[in-house]
């Protein structure tokens, strides 16, 4: 009824309109996943999700799989983004066992490349035969080892990089992300891609709205990074952004020059 103040907030807008994030309850996420991305989930990365979810023995760091996994409903994302880029060469910089990477391969064709970088072969050895299983395996290239060295050595030792990239994910040590931003800007070519995932760190970066809600202390320890970072991006001319509200936050940097 026209001039009812029912249903309106503060600003003098429906409370619906002001609450922007529709994932208001643990509920509609499981309808996402249920209704959307399950069915539509090659088995291969079934499979995968639910051993490094499950298998505590083979990988003790296991058991911090929410933390560092990439969320099913964000790589349907990535894996519908590369595909309409036509995206074929890829890094990765942050592997664990490797469904991100798992499902790039995945969405790149035949002959697609992807140099994948992560500091434990174990872990990324947990996820190969699943690689092998779904005929994707010759498509990357593993460095192991600490990811700025490697970064630098492909942009010295390797020129051909700067610039070559279609797409790049990091999914790293969050101290180290406006490390890593500024050696990747260079690796992508312009109008490519740039992924970063984990920018809403848990909540934590609205910390002080959420003083009722305690967060671990490995959340908290680099909750300032993600806000430099976060900062950071957003004044960066030299990139497009769009943070966005899915799993624990993904923001996308667009090349410009």
């Amino acid at each position: 009824m026209a001039g009812s103040s029912e249903g309106v907030g503060e600003k003098g807008l429906p409370q619906i309109l002001e609450r922007r994030c529709i994932l208001q309850s643990e509920a509609l996420y499981q309808y996402i996943l249920e209704t959307s991305v399950y069915p539509r989930e090659p088995e291969v990365l079934k499979e995968l999700r639910q051993l490094t979810a499950t298998d505590h023995r083979q990988v003790p760091a296991i058991r911090f799989w929410n933390a560092m996994a990439t969320s099913p409903d964000e790589m349907q994302f990535l894996s519908m983004l590369l595909k309409l880029m036509n995206a074929k060469k890829t890094l990765e910089v942050g592997v664990y066992t490797g469904y991100s990477l798992l499902a790039t391969a995945l969405s790149l064709p035949h002959d697609g490349e992807i140099i994948a970088i992560d500091i434990n072969r174990k872990n990324f050895e947990l996820g190969l035969p699943f690689f092998e299983k779904a005929g994707v395996a010759h498509k990357v290239d593993f460095r192991e080892g600490r990811a700025l060295p490697i970064l630098d050595d492909l942009m010295t030792k390797e020129e051909k990089y700067k610039g070559w990239f279609d797409f790049v994910f990091v999914d790293a040590d969050k101290s180290n992300y406006m490390n890593y931003h500024n050696r990747v800007v260079e690796m992508v070519r312009v109008g490519g891609i740039i992924g970063y995932d984990n920018t809403l760190w848990n909540g934590s970066v609205v910390a002080k709205a959420m003083a009722e809600r305690p967060f671990p202390y490995y959340i908290m320890e680099c909750r300032d990074a993600i806000l430099e970072f976060n900062a950071y991006l957003a004044a960066d001319p030299r990139v497009e952004i769009c943070h966005v509200s899915i799993a624990d936050g993904l923001t996308l940097c667009r090349r410009l020059n």
